[in-house]
C-alpha cells in the first residue's frame, strides 16, 4: 500500500511571510490561497497555513540537554537529503532553533536532526536515520528508566 499524504493545519500571524518561507526557503509549491489560508505541497503532504491574530505559546521539553519545542512538525528525509538541506540552510545563513546534531550515536536508531522556525514562530524538525528501517522500530531505543521524560518511580 502506498503511503498516503497527511494533512496538517497550523497557525501563522503573517500569511505573506509564511508563503515566502514555505515556497522560497523550503521549496513548497503553493496551492489554493485565500485571505485567511494558504495550502502548500510539503514534499507530497498537504499543509495549510491559517491566519490567526496571535500565535500560541510553545512549551519546550528537555531532550539531549536542548529545549525542544513540544509543538512542531517536519519530515524524515533520506540521509543524503538531510545533509544537503543542512548544508544549504547553513550556507544561506538561516538560524536554527536547535542546531544540527546526531542523536543516539552508536545505536541502530542513530538519527540526524535539526530544527528551524518559520517567520511566525512555528518549529519544523528535519531528521534522517542512518538505517531507515529503524524509523518505527521500538527495539533499539532507550529503556523507559533511561528516558529523561520518564516519570520518577
Amino acid at each position: 500500500m502506498a503511503l498516503r499524504p497527511f494533512h496538517l493545519a497550523f497557525p501563522v500571524d503573517d500569511l505573506d511571510a509564511a508563503r515566502a518561507f514555505y515556497a522560497g526557503v523550503l521549496g513548497c509549491s503553493v496551492g489554493r490561497t485565500k485571505t485567511e489560508s494558504c495550502v502548500f505541497n510539503f514534499h507530497g503532504h498537504q499543509i495549510v497555513a491559517h491566519l490567526v491574530e496571535r500565535m500560541p505559546e510553545v512549551a519546550t521539553n528537555p531532550v539531549d540537554g536542548k529545549a525542544i519545542p513540544a509543538m512542531h512538525f517536519g519530515l524524515v528525509l533520506a540521509w543524503t537529503a538531510w545533509h544537503a538541506m543542512r548544508d544549504r540552510l547553513e550556507a544561506e545563513g538561516h538560524d536554527f532553533a536547535v542546531g544540527p546534531y546526531l542523536r543516539y550515536e552508536g545505536l541502530p536508531g542513530a538519527q540526524a536532526t535539526m530544527f528551524i522556525r518559520d517567520p511566525c514562530g512555528n518549529h519544523l524538525e528535519f531528521k534522517a536515520f542512518k538505517d531507515e528501517t529503524m524509523v518505527f522500530d521500538p527495539s533499539w531505543g532507550p529503556r523507559p528508566q533511561d528516558d529523561e521524560h520518564a516519570p520518577e518511580a
